[in-house]
């Protein structure tokens, strides 16, 4: 467990890449332009040599790089099992982050390196989310993976509970809500964390109404309703008891934020021991000591929800959604009483309102996405569909969504399915489906921008004419006149007829509220 499994539970989030498909094209052109002179007609008189393919890195499988040469290093922030988190400088921006130097001779066999590939996947699958540390990047040398990422400037939480002895009701309600909010988050994308305590979350400054952040998904894994996990992975403190019995599901998540309600309610844990059998013996014994201050002073409401999310049985503990609708999560909040829109929703319903130009782009940016960009969205096609056919049916859809943790009327599940269908043939496949999902944050990167006009712009021009975007409209069923104009109208902003890469850029990330910030050219 962080303690029980073998596993750290130090172990970092791992970030998305945003430069190795420039590193591997740099690379190839660099070498490929290494040529001599030959006599040989066939190649013109230039003989190229043969390339050196680039050096990958053992545990992220692509080119090795210097980070270093993009990130300036300060002070140490922090130190684990497995490696140095330090403070960092973008060279370019001046933008203030930190990286989490892995050092590479630690990760030892197969299943380490596939625990760090893991994560980046589920980091780039869980991205956009206000409640979620966002990474921006992974750098593998020849002796360690850097791991680059927001920079929480106000600690653990860890340490605020520890400054404050216990939080009041109310502050405990506002850090509880942001808690579950993640944990709604995660299980409607499909991941379940596995180690949630308090030293997993971060403060993003030092003000008192810091918004947390989670961090190290080290041990999360993909899952899909229904399934049964076995493996002992967790803290002792936190840890569920169908966790310490081998059998169990995301329900786990739920009692370890219940435990973490406990202590920010009561400053001291649940659960109590001398050494970490202790603390198994007493989680799987279950008595909650409500009579000792100052649970006498606390209302009956909080207690009645820790109760709920530390039932024995799983099957009877709250939901995240039920848990944030507890009255007692409401009291003087701002909880609204509006219901949560799982994040593949909200996403598809953006998709839905986009011109038809975007969803062909979005089409392009997401066929040259890498893997593991989309692992996690792939899990979640394949779990919809069922007949494992490559495509996903109106009745797939219907029937998928609502296993997500989503209720939608029929006309609505209608609704995204003709959005999500850009080719009009009546199913949605793999790629419509990672279009309509991804999160909007993959619109904000040069080179996919570039590749999406550069599909339109078939002569090379630098202009999409009316002939090119509807050329490449009809490819889709939906090249109508009146659908053109619309789009010229709407995005040629100097009037011209005709669609320039600034014009372009600026229709991707309109309407995108992710991308207020950073929209920088590089």
């Amino acid at each position: 467990m962080g303690n029980c499994s073998g596993y750290p539970a130090g172990q970092t989030q791992l970030p998305p890449d945003s430069t190795s498909t420039t590193t591997t094209t740099t690379t190839t052109t660099s070498n490929t332009t290494n040529a001599t002179r030959s006599d040989d007609p066939a190649h013109n008189g230039i003989k190229i040599l043969p390339t050196t393919p680039p050096q990958l890195g053992r545990v992220l499988g692509r080119p090795i790089e210097d980070v270093r040469s993009t990130y300036t290093f300060g002070r140490e922030l922090g130190r684990g099992q497995f490696g140095v988190t330090y403070l960092v400088t973008n060279k370019h921006t001046r933008e203030q982050l930190a990286c989490k130097s892995i050092a590479t001779r630690k990760l030892v066999n197969r299943d380490d390196i596939e625990d760090v590939r893991r994560e980046v996947q589920i980091m780039h699958h869980l991205t956009g989310h206000r409640n979620i540390v966002e990474l921006k990047g992974a750098f593998e040398d020849r002796h360690s993976v850097n791991l680059v990422m927001e920079l929480c400037a106000g600690g653990e939480l860890f340490d605020r509970i520890i400054a404050r002895g216990h939080y009041s009701e109310r502050a405990a309600a506002i850090v509880c809500r942001q808690i579950v909010t993640v944990v709604h988050n995660c299980h409607s994308m499909g991941v379940m964390h596995r180690d949630l305590k308090p030293e997993n979350f971060l403060l993003l400054s030092k003000d008192e109404d810091s918004p947390l952040k989670a961090t190290d998904f080290g041990l999360s894994v993909f899952f899909k309703p229904g399934d049964v996990f076995k493996d002992l992975v967790g803290s002792a403190y936190y840890v569920a008891p169908e966790v310490l019995r081998r059998n169990y599901g995301a329900e786990a998540d739920i009692w370890s934020a219940g435990v973490i309600l406990f202590i920010l309610l009561s400053g001291v844990p649940p659960f109590w021991g001398e050494n970490e059998q202790g603390i198994f013996d007493a989680i799987l014994r279950g008595h909650i000591d409500f009579a000792s201050d100052p649970w006498p002073s606390i209302s009956s409401s909080a207690k009645d929800l820790v109760k709920r999310m530390l039932r024995a049985d799983p099957k009877e503990r709250l939901s995240a959604v039920q848990v944030l609708g507890h009255p007692w999560m409401k009291e003087d909040g701002d909880a609204s009483d509006k219901p949560l829109d799982i994040a593949v929703l909200t996403r598809m319903k953006q998709f839905r309102a986009m011109n038809k130009l975007k969803k062909v782009a979005l089409k392009v940016i997401a066929e040259n996405l890498s893997e593991e960009e989309i692992m996690g969205l792939k899990e979640m096609f394949k779990s919809m569909d069922t007949d494992n056919s490559g495509t996903i049916t109106f009745e797939e859809l219907k029937a998928g969504l609502p296993k997500l943790g989503t209720k939608l009327s029929e006309s609505e599940v209608k609704q995204l399915m003709e959005a999500a269908d850009v080719d009009g043939n009546g199913t949605i496949d793999y790629i419509e489906f990672i279009t309509a999902t991804m999160h909007m944050n993959r619109v904000d990167r040069e080179d996919h921008l570039y590749k999406a006009f550069v599909y339109f712009d078939k002569d090379k021009s630098g202009y999409i004419t009316m002939e090119e975007l509807e050329h490449a409209l009809k490819e889709y069923n939906m090249g109508d006149q009146k659908t053109i104009r619309e789009i010229i109208a709407e995005v040629d902003t100097d009037n011209d007829g005709r669609i320039n890469y600034d014009e372009f850029v600026t229709m991707m990330r309109k309407g995108n509220p992710d991308l207020v910030i950073n929209r920088r050219r590089k």
